[in-house]
């Protein structure tokens, strides 16, 4: 396998692992500490990611528990719960926050899903783009007689199943996410 096979290979693993870094932070209506990944608390002026802060628990299939390290941050984390605009409000019982997932409406799923499948388009998107760089750089290499010609069609071949294998784990990753959350 080539040079430029091997780069390819790791920015669709990269843009796999995106993919399902942002699949984690669509709501489904059950409790995931992925969750809170993008929150941050203001601690003592600085802005720190929550699970820096705290440990971040399910304790049932609806409920998420943070137990913050220090309790005086308790009103920070719950500011910074609400500046995320996750769409749940957090409580606290001065030890531990806790934020109780609503029940997701039918309604809510099915919006739900559609943002899943645009998330899904503009991984397959990103993936194209390093098809088409890749596809350049091989034409290039070829012009510049550093590759036959029939290497070139071989490279090129190569490349686009690559392309597809990663599409259909895609479309795997995003069926996946909409069965949980058409889920009830």
């Amino acid at each position: 396998m080539s040079e430029i096979q091997d780069k390819l290979k790791a920015k669709m693993e990269k843009t796999k692992a995106v993919l399902k870094e942002e699949l984690n932070t669509v709501r489904a209506g059950r409790a995931n500490p992925a969750l809170l990944d993008k929150v941050m608390v203001e601690y003592y002026g600085v802005p720190t990611p929550l699970k820096n802060l705290a440990n971040v628990s399910t304790p049932d299939p609806r409920t998420l528990a943070i137990t913050p390290f220090d309790p005086k941050c308790i009103p920070d984390v719950e500011k910074a719960i609400g500046a995320a605009n996750i769409g749940i409000n957090p409580s606290n019982d001065g030890k531990i926050v806790r934020l109780v997932i609503p029940q997701v409406t039918e309604e809510r799923r099915k919006e739900l899903t559609k943002l899943v499948k645009k998330i899904g388009e503009d991984a397959k998107v990103a993936i194209r783009n390093e098809r088409r760089d890749a596809n350049e750089h091989l034409k290039k290499q070829e012009k510049n007689g550093e590759l036959t010609e029939d290497d070139l069609k071989k490279e090129l071949d190569a490349v686009q199943k690559q392309i597809d294998n990663c599409i259909k784990e895609i479309d795997v990753i995003i069926e996946q996410k909409d069965k949980e959350i058409m889920e009830v």
